[in-house]
């Protein structure tokens, strides 16, 4: 007899980030978005959004940084009205982390991710053999990491990026979770698993969130597209008899989720359980406008 194959979902679903206390999509138009985090308005571009603005310019106006892109992809520079503070310190649930204006447009966090963030904390505080433990591969500054450990993990976090690994552990300080069970692994992901595999290490939850393109800290190379079926696999091989779940999230303009569903399901065969699939979006306050941002593909036991 086969062994059972996961069930995949007929039809994608759409995973919907509003705002929260300390983050809001404020308005969208013109190839801009309007965004709150914490005390400051920010305006970065966002080629998606094709419609008007809802809120005056003068509203825009007001922002207290801009950032101006350049022809290369992701870069640009930040232009700020008066002096925003260098990092400041923000929360989802129990999770505390800084934000602050980085030279790839982005502040430190994608926020678009904290409809990932609740799923993960409901997987990890349902797990019921012992205390799960959580790979989180192209960890960046660790808030995915810390939502699991806020949930009962034990939480291996691994990002090629130094600064970013700091930046994760002043994270997990500000959380008052530095005395959770955490590792913090500063080496190339495909590298990191390979040799986890050759141990025999195994892991109850796997979360991958890779970048389009990447390099390692000894100069190894990451595309997307050339090495995610081979790491998928290899997360495949690492999953334990009761793992609960394996996360995969990609933002690429050639990718969808019905194609990570695919990778997936051919990556995990002989496990039962289902892969839903689909976009993550963000919403935008006092209307019913959304961005999508990113693609995902997840098994679930």
């Amino acid at each position: 007899m086969a062994s059972p194959a996961p069930f995949v979902a007929e039809l994608p679903g759409v995973m919907r980030t509003t705002g929260w206390s300390d983050y809001a999509l404020l308005d969208s138009g013109g190839g801009r978005k309007l965004e709150r985090y914490g005390p400051y308005a920010v305006v970065r571009p966002e080629p998606q959004a094709m419609w008007a603005p809802r809120l005056p310019e003068e509203a825009w106006a007001k922002a207290d940084a801009v950032f101006d892109p350049s022809d290369d992809e992701d870069a640009g520079k930040w232009r700020f009205r008066g002096k925003p503070k260098e990092s400041w310190p923000m929360a989802w649930g129990q999770v505390r982390f800084h934000s602050r204006f980085t030279a790839f447009r982005h502040l430190a966090f994608f926020p678009e991710q904290a409809a990932n963030w609740a799923w993960l904390d409901e997987r990890v505080r349902a797990f019921r053999h012992g205390q799960p433990r959580i790979l989180n591969l192209f960890g960046y500054t660790g808030v995915a990491s810390l939502v699991c450990a806020a949930a009962g993990a034990h939480v291996t976090h691994v990002d090629a990026s130094k600064k970013a690994v700091g930046w994760a552990r002043e994270n997990a300080a500000l959380s008052e979770l530095e005395d959770r069970p955490i590792r913090w692994i500063c080496e190339d992901a495909r590298r990191y698993v390979q040799r986890e595999v050759r141990r025999g290490s195994r892991y109850d939850g796997i979360i991958l969130d890779p970048p389009k393109y990447g390099r390692g800290p000894d100069g190894e190379v990451w595309r997307l597209f050339e090495h995610l079926p081979e790491l998928s696999a290899l997360c495949a091989e690492l999953l334990s008899e009761n793992a609960s779940f394996m996360l995969l999230n990609a933002y690429a303009e050639r990718i969808s989720g019905a194609a990570l569903s695919s990778l997936m399901l051919s990556k995990l065969p002989g496990r039962p359980g289902v892969i839903d699939w689909g976009e993550l979006t963000l919403v935008e306050e006092a209307a019913d406008r959304q961005i999508g941002m990113s693609f995902y593909g997840r098994w679930s036991a």
